[in-house]
């Protein structure tokens, strides 16, 4: 505990004298740690393939292995991330709203950084990265803990951001990470009130339940993405079909990946063998769409209730018959994780039903799930989708890790 206690110290320092930076002084050290991303690009792809080796000694699924490999290519584009970041207004000093009281008065609600974040992720080396860019850019320090499988990745990363936080003067403090892979250590971070001030984490459920359980600091709550497409019978079918393999197929191990695709009654048996045809995925269908996709030659089997709750993170997909748009959105309140849910439709009353109904951190009218990304939304990147309802919902940028304090000012001003 002595350590992380000292790592907390040193973080609570560092997020003070961030706090006290110009946008332009935060910028600049964005500017290094993407220029270095990709001047240390043969280091860091050297560091990621020990973990990519170790995955698959250890037998650890693709799905997973595609979230922890790094190439060429997604490192220009996490540099990229930064670079974006860099274009954007920061939020840190602005006026949020304010007047002037009865009293004489002034008073005003002014954005300054939450403080210090405690982030614990799972095999996404990207994940260090974009969190930590975020953050130094709304003046918060953060501690990083990631997976064991990432363990080599994750070192040579913060190596870099620390080093080009020291050429651009700032407390390398600002970014740290616990590398030892003991799990006790992620329940000695989640005690460590006195210094950090949010617990952000991002991977399965198991690993949001440990937090909820025995953090003692507040944590944002989010990243299951159960989620649900309702294909509403007046949809274009065709362009339909294009949407759910997007939403299904272009990178099947995110959360924003859809899970369960609900089909309306009445176009089943002509919408579900196009989609067959189409769409080359492994499908857990009720009994109705069990028997059509069967007919049409489809790799199926039959649901069970639990496939339903599962974030399948592969191409495995549910396929639902519904009887119409309340089955659906009754469906979506029983089995969703309020995370991003669509309706594929011609009917705008249809679309501003389910919009209204549907409870979720993001809902989509005739477009993919896949959408629900902070890079999408123009947030930059991300430090986590958060499904709760409280401080921050969706795509966590950087109005996200922000608070507000008061700010009142007055001529010598006495309550009466």
């Amino acid at each position: 505990m002595t350590k992380l206690i000292e790592m907390g110290k040193a973080a609570r320092q560092a997020a003070f004298e961030l706090s006290q930076l110009s946008t332009q002084e935060k910028n600049r050290a964005l500017q290094i740690i993407a220029d270095q991303l990709e001047a240390k690009q043969d280091e860091i792809l050297r560091e990621n393939a020990k973990d990519i080796e170790n995955a698959r000694e250890k037998g650890i699924s693709e799905t997973i292995i595609d979230r922890l490999l790094l190439t060429p290519e997604r490192l220009k584009g996490i540099a990229n991330d930064v670079r974006h970041v860099i274009s954007l207004a920061d939020p840190v000093g602005k006026i949020i709203d304010g007047g002037v009281l009865d009293s004489g008065l002034k008073l005003e609600r002014l954005r300054v950084p939450v403080g210090v974040i405690g982030t614990i992720y799972e095999a996404r080396p990207n994940v260090t990265i974009d969190v930590a860019s975020l953050c130094l850019k709304t003046g918060n320090a953060v501690i990083l803990r990631g997976g064991k499988e990432t363990q080599h990745s994750n070192q040579i990363l913060v190596n870099v951001v620390q080093h080009a936080l020291e050429q651009a003067g700032l407390p390398k403090a600002a970014v740290q990470a616990i590398t030892d892979p003991d799990r006790p250590l992620v329940m000695e971070l989640l005690k460590l009130d006195r210094y950090v001030d949010m617990i952000i984490p991002r991977g399965g459920v198991s690993l949001h339940e440990l937090c909820k359980q025995h953090s003692t600091i507040p944590v944002i709550v989010g990243g299951i993405g159960v989620c649900h497409t309702f294909v509403e019978q007046s949809a274009d079918q065709n362009r339909a079909i294009s949407v759910i393999k997007n939403a299904k197929t272009q990178r099947p191990s995110t959360c924003n990946t859809l899970e369960t695709l609900l089909v309306q009654e009445s176009i089943a048996a002509e919408f579900l063998p196009k989609l067959a045809k189409e769409l080359k995925v492994n499908y857990f269908a009720d009994a109705t769409a069990l028997n059509i996709l069967k007919q049409a030659g489809a790799d199926v089997q039959a649901v069970q209730d639990e496939d339903l709750r599962k974030e399948w993170l592969c191409t495995n997909l549910n396929v639902l018959v519904v009887k119409d748009i309340q089955a659906a959105v009754e469906h979506i309140r029983e089995y969703g994780t309020q995370h991003s849910e669509a309706i594929l439709t011609e009917s705008q009353q249809l679309a501003r039903q389910f919009v209204a109904q549907v409870d979720a951190s993001a809902v989509y009218v005739n477009a993919s799930t896949r959408f629900t990304d902070g890079g999408q939304f123009g947030l930059g990147a991300e430090v986590a989708v958060s499904t709760q309802k409280l401080h921050a919902r969706g795509p966590m940028g950087l109005e996200a890790l922000t608070t507000y304090k008061w700010v009142a000012v007055g001529d010598y001003t006495s309550r009466a």
